[in-house]
């Protein structure tokens, strides 16, 4: 008999029933309550490009962009921003409205596919912000697989919290990306943009144990083996068929796990969509998210044991009683068909989650968690309480994992969710506030990116004047393809001269001020305690 000792709890198991070294739930110890998402920012750039007048610079038919992928801007960035910039600014950002101190992180995980060094990892370079707290104590690297290392960066910080590392402080998680592709069709469904996510017990959007479906395979659907060019290899018909391939897969996967929950607790009811109060997707574009919870749908009917489909959402359904999934991955009436069944769900369930996608575009490991951020900014926290969020994340090569969220009850004023909803309700003003430039610009900036991210002694040339305030960008690379950073003031009332970060030069260390000394810090949030491809 092996037995296993937790808070003076003594449970015996039988070996003859699991492998070695498993232990049944009644087994482990106490968890930390409710370990999920406590605080969120998000960071876009200043400008974008509109793609109606895209399609007419780029000479398609109109509405390619606009409607054929539900696409309205694309948000991009000049040569004086790159992935470390994205990173600094955002995580930045989010300690400074939520009045965090460095000390209070214990692991900073960063999830990106933007590589602009093969050994040093973003992560190392946010570390300069927190060297006047002293704090470098700081577990986590970058983890990179295409659109899914943000995803796999949450996943390790919630496991870090639920485990015997964790030593009571949060998990800061960031996910950036600049998405840049070749003249031609996939262009239009880049973008650029960093989410930072507080990681912690007691949090408002709490992950539900156990329910997680992932499926991962080997494919070349999209990748990156140029290691001097920013533009991937699309195979985009692939592209596609591998995205909904994995999310018939993870909801399979999700429905039997939570099937099994429910039958250990005695219930015979079975998952549909409907047990979702919101679904949000990995967005390479925005029709790409509405065909696939119409294939969701699809799932549900095919699944079920006797659809009915004289009335309610399988009304007029029955032809397709005996089709195979993957067999209608372009099959054109299936699509029509259960889009037009879904479109009520949605509306309700998932189109308020696309305003970040519909407006900057695809920001690979970020796209999901935008997804997620806006469909908080649209919503009241009372809308949102006791809700359970569906969360589909896919990266290619390909990895995915459909998983769900739980927020919590508590809606009341100055609550955690009440103060993470409140933080994130300026997202639209926001989006409002950048500046549009005209295609021509946006190629040369393109042009610009393609010739020049490479290079060692470079100066950038874009306008640093254009920048959000508090945003950090590029100053030089020098002959040894160091990188130096600058941030501009939070107000523009402010001195203009920038905050520095240096790189180490030789023996001598140049070092700065904590800009939270140096600029007043925004109000807080929270207490310290088709022809397209799926884009990745």
């Amino acid at each position: 008999m092996c037995r296993f000792q937790m808070n003076m709890v003594i449970t015996t198991v039988s070996p003859s029933v699991r492998m070695p070294g498993s232990a049944s739930i009644s087994c482990l110890g106490p968890w930390p309550k409710d370990v999920g998402i406590i605080a969120m920012e998000l960071y876009f750039p200043s400008q974008f490009v509109d793609q109606a007048e895209l399609e007419q610079f780029d000479g398609v038919p109109a509405g390619k962009y606009t409607v054929g992928l539900g696409q309205a801007r694309m948000g991009f960035c000049s040569d004086c921003e790159d992935i470390n910039s994205l990173c600094l600014t955002v995580v930045q950002r989010l300690m400074e409205r939520n009045s965090l101190s460095y000390d209070s992180v214990g692991r900073l995980e960063v999830g990106t596919e933007t590589i602009i060094d093969k050994s040093k990892s973003v992560k190392t370079v946010i570390m300069q912000l927190f060297e006047d707290s002293g704090n470098t104590d700081v577990e986590g690297i970058d983890t990179t697989n295409a659109c899914y290392g943000g995803t796999a960066a949450l996943f390790n910080a919630v496991n870090w919290v639920e485990s015997s590392s964790w030593d009571g402080r949060y998990a800061l998680v960031v996910a950036g990306d600049i998405a840049v592709y070749a003249t031609g069709s996939a262009r239009p469904t880049g973008g650029a943009g960093a989410v930072a996510m507080l990681v912690g017990p007691n949090a408002p959007l709490a992950f539900e144990r156990g329910l997680r479906g992932t499926h991962m395979q080997h494919a070349y659907d999209f990748y990156k083996p140029d290691l001097m060019s920013e533009y991937p290899v699309v195979d985009g018909k692939l592209s596609i068929e591998c995205y909904l391939s994995a999310l018939d897969r993870c909801y399979s996967v999700f429905r039997n796990k939570i099937h099994a929950q429910w039958q250990r607790e005695s219930s015979e009811k079975r998952f549909s969509l409907e047990d979702f109060g919101f679904l949000v997707f990995h967005s390479p574009y925005c029709k790409l998210v509405q065909k696939s919870l119409a294939r969701l749908m699809l799932n549900d009917f095919l699944s079920h044991p006797n659809p009915d489909t004289e009335t309610g959402p399988f009304t007029g359904l029955e032809a397709f009683r005996d089709v195979r999934p993957e067999d209608t991955y372009f099959d054109r009436d299936v699509e029509k068909a259960f889009m037009k069944a879904s479109a009520d769900l949605f509306e309700r369930k998932t189109k308020p989650s696309l305003l970040i996608s519909n407006q900057n575009g695809n920001m690979y490991t970020p796209s999901v968690y935008g997804c997620l951020a806006s469909l908080i900014a649209q919503r009241t926290a009372s809308q949102i309480a006791g809700q359970r969020i569906g969360v589909f994340s896919y990266g290619s090569g390909f990895a995915a994992t459909l998983y769900s969220l739980r927020v919590t009850q508590d809606h009341t004023p100055g609550s955690s969710l009440d103060k993470l909803v409140s933080s994130l309700s300026d997202l639209k003003l926001r989006l409002d506030s950048r500046s549009k430039v005209s295609p021509a610009v946006f190629s040369e900036n393109m042009k610009l990116r393609e010739e020049t991210h490479h290079l060692a002694s470079y100066i950038p040339r874009g306008s640093v004047d254009d920048l959000f305030p508090g945003t950090w960008y590029l100053t030089r690379v020098d002959e040894k393809h160091r990188r130096e950073y600058a941030r501009r003031p939070l107000d523009h009332d402010l001195p203009t001269e920038p905050e520095l970060i240096h790189t180490n030069s030789g023996t001598k260390t140049e070092h700065i001020p904590s800009p939270a000394k140096k600029m007043p810090r925004i109000p807080a949030t929270m207490p310290s305690s088709e022809a397209a491809a799926v884009s990745n």
